[in-house]
């Protein structure tokens, strides 16, 4: 790479399936592991700021605005992630370019997928513990607690058809924000660059297997509680199960949109060597 504070799409690609997902393939299982647990509380905050700023907007600003806001204030997370310093399972989908690119073994890559997204679950259901035993739930007569019910309840209800194909959309954006956070060089541009996917992802209502680490276990330790009752919902698949139920599909179609529809598809159109001619 030259010297300058935007790298090419060409640029991103070499760098990434070269240097930077080959270097997280050779990660210590100590450092992804801090590092993971880090994320999955990075995307905690995100997700607990978007539970808070969204229980009530609707009635003053309507649907759609609310979704922009939500999807704006989620996007926290990965900043903190990108920016910060942190390893977060459905970025290093993209690991997959250096597999690709003879960089890396693939069952090397698989188990370093598995401690971060093993980490990510621990450091996300972390902060969710944190969260409920600080009772600020509690927030607006129990509405910001009754709109965390809401959201763990929608996704746990899901088909696994809608859940799968929920995550291919939102880790194809979540991956470009990573993939733009990368090409930019400057705070601000990375900034930016993590914005606009992100709080689409999330104002889209794709779905997000470590934000789903933090919503669902918050309304697992919310159903316990006056909270349930008050909400009047039916909370017969919110248990461990449907948690499970739920990671499965998101997960899948998370590495699908990921390390597919971004990685390998730009590893074939920048990094794939040509076919050699065929002589006569």
């Amino acid at each position: 790479m030259t010297n300058m504070s935007y790298y090419t799409p060409a640029n991103v690609a070499d760098t990434l399936s070269k240097t930077i997902c080959v270097k997280k393939v050779n990660e210590s299982f100590g450092n992804l592991s801090i590092l993971g647990i880090l994320a999955g509380v990075y995307v905690g905050f995100g997700a607990c700021l978007s539970t808070l700023v969204g229980h009530d907007a609707e009635k003053y600003i309507g649907v759609g605005l609310t979704k922009f806001m939500v999807g704006g204030v989620f996007s926290l997370g990965i900043m903190l992630v990108a920016i910060a310093g942190a390893e977060l399972f459905t970025g290093n989908n993209l690991m997959f370019m250096s597999v690709l690119d003879k960089q890396s073994p693939l069952g090397k890559m698989l188990s370093k997928w598995a401690i971060v997204y093993a980490a990510n679950l621990v450091g996300s259901a972390l902060l969710a513990f944190i969260y409920y035993k600080t009772n600020l739930w509690k927030t607006g007569n129990l509405e910001v607690g009754i709109n965390a019910l809401k959201i763990a309840n929608t996704k746990v209800n899901l088909t696994f058809g809608e859940a799968f194909a929920r995550g291919i959309l939102c880790n194809w954006l979540v991956c470009l924000a990573m993939w733009m956070a990368i090409a930019s060089q400057e705070i601000t541009g990375k900034i930016l660059a993590i914005f606009f996917p992100i709080m689409a992802f999330v104002a889209s209502g794709f779905e997000h297997c470590v934000a789903n680490m933090y919503f669902i276990p918050m309304g697992l330790f919310l159903k316990g509680t006056g909270v349930a009752e008050v909400s009047g919902l039916n909370l017969a698949n919110l248990n461990p199960i449907g948690f499970v139920s739920n990671l499965i599909p998101v997960t899948l179609g998370n590495i699908t949109g990921g390390a597919f529809f971004v990685g390998c598809l730009y590893w074939t159109v920048y990094i794939k060597p040509p076919k050699k001619a065929v002589q006569p």
